[in-house]
């Protein structure tokens, strides 16, 4: 058996239909169910032995392996169950229950879907991979899993928001690695156009409360005229607080953009919830109103000193208010890849003509499962199809995706039949270490001086 006979048994048209009944399948983030039975079902069907990892029993993570022989790197397919967008998302997009959002179709060349897109195309793609190396007996040393993950997708517990449809990152890959899926490297079959990703940013998620020092005016005693940051309207106010914010937005992106071997990083920051007031009552000016930022943050940064330039935003505009950060989830940058690099390189050579793309700034500038697999020292790469289109239009080439199965059947043959050699435990590698600071010299003087 050769590797040339394990292709041979990846059929193009499996991959694409499985892609499909997987984007057919509706699972917005807290609803993974559906999507991970499936999953597991297929696995079963195909010969594997799947297992559930849940800390949620309707939120569950499915893995299966192929064992090796032993000797051999072992190796994580990993992509993510979760969609971005629930049917009841009425106060975040134009139209939630748009089609590109809850199914999938092929037309033309291209498959379509957001589901598919993000990310179960990939997934269908390492899974057909994963089936043939298993049908066709073809001996690995290493072990191989495939792993499909709930919560990757951010929904945060917050305020009266709580509970198990809230939570995300917490459910999915870190639960999965913590109850005995590990390996020496991990795959995380996330969109990057076939380039090689290797750093990402963390987040942070704050809290801004502004607040009035005027009493709760009912309407026909609103005094008029005042400016926007003394306005006894927190809403008003809070215009002010934004508008100060958006300035700063951009500074703190420019500041704090990181260039290395690994990619680029541009941090970006924004407003994407505003609380204040209710509809139904409506006859008086709030004297609270609050606004939810996203802020990513490089490797190694304190989020503590985000916090503290927010504060000073406030400050600026003089207006009161408090910053409460409530999410805190650090970025990594890959350490002791270099031989799932390598390989991904190899492998890539052998299906594509040209190299790796190089990959855009918004796709290494993003939170993704990687970041959880390099935390816990096991080193990841995302690389997987992706098209300029993919934001727009939800779709990318069908041939795209039956090549991802080949470079992907690639891949697992090559590294998990390099030898091994003695390995020492998890976090004691010393190409494994936890990702340190990536901030230029100066963004570090820059902090200190923020923080005297």
């Amino acid at each position: 058996m050769t590797p040339g006979d394990v292709l041979k048994l990846i059929d193009p048209k499996e991959v694409v239909d499985l892609a499909l009944a997987l984007g057919n399948i509706d699972s917005p983030t807290g609803s993974e169910g559906p999507a991970g039975e499936f999953v597991y079902e297929w696995l079963g069907k195909n010969g594997f032995a799947p297992k559930k990892y849940a800390m949620i029993p309707e939120r569950f993570n499915v893995a299966a392996w192929i064992d090796g022989s032993g000797g051999g790197h072992s190796l994580i397919f990993n992509a993510h169950l979760d969609t971005t967008l629930r049917p009841d998302a009425v106060w975040s997009a134009r139209d939630p229950l748009d089609k590109l959002y809850h199914s999938a179709w092929v037309e033309g060349d291209s498959i379509y879907g957001d589901g598919v897109v993000n990310d179960k195309g990939p997934m269908a793609a390492f899974l057909v991979a994963a089936k043939a190396i298993k049908a066709s007996g073809y001996p690995l040393k290493g072990d191989l899993i495939v792993s499909a993950v709930c919560g990757e997708i951010s929904r945060e517990p917050i305020e009266e928001w709580q509970g198990p449809l809230f939570m995300s990152k917490d459910l999915g890959v870190r639960f999965m690695v913590t109850h005995g899926v590990v390996a020496d490297y991990a795959l995380v079959a996330e969109g990057t156009g076939f380039g090689i990703v290797g750093i990402e940013p963390g987040k942070a998620h704050f809290k801004v409360t502004i607040l009035t020092d005027t009493p709760r005016y009912y309407t026909p005693y609103l005094p008029r005229p005042t400016g926007l940051a003394d306005s006894p309207n927190a809403i008003v106010r809070a215009s002010a607080a934004i508008a100060a914010f958006e300035e700063w937005a951009y500074d703190y992106q420019q500041r704090n953009t990181y260039k290395g071997e690994m990619g680029t990083i541009v941090p970006k920051a924004s407003i994407n919830a505003i609380r204040s007031g209710y509809p139904y009552n409506l006859t008086s000016a709030p004297q609270v109103a609050a606004f939810y930022i996203d802020t990513r943050i490089l490797p190694g940064a304190n989020p503590m000193d985000v916090r503290d330039e927010l504060r000073r935003v406030l400050k600026k505009v003089g207006i009161e208010g408090t910053v409460e950060l409530f999410v805190y989830r650090p970025g990594f940058e890959a350490k002791g890849a270099e031989r799932l690099i390598d390989t991904i390189k190899r492998c890539h050579a052998q299906t594509f003509s040209a190299p790796p793309a190089i990959v855009g700034d918004p796709v290494t500038s993003m939170w993704r499962d990687t970041n959880a697999f390099n935390e816990l020292g096991i080193p990841a790469i995302s690389y997987a199809p992706r098209a300029q289109s993919h934001a727009a239009t939800k779709s990318f080439k069908v041939g795209d995706l039956t090549d991802a199965a080949l470079v992907y059947a690639r891949m697992a043959m090559d590294l998990c039949n390099q030898e091994r050699g003695t390995s020492l435990p998890l976090g004691a590698h010393p190409d494994r270490a936890v990702a340190a600071s990536v901030r230029p010299r100066e963004q570090e003087d820059n902090a200190d001086r923020s923080r005297r």
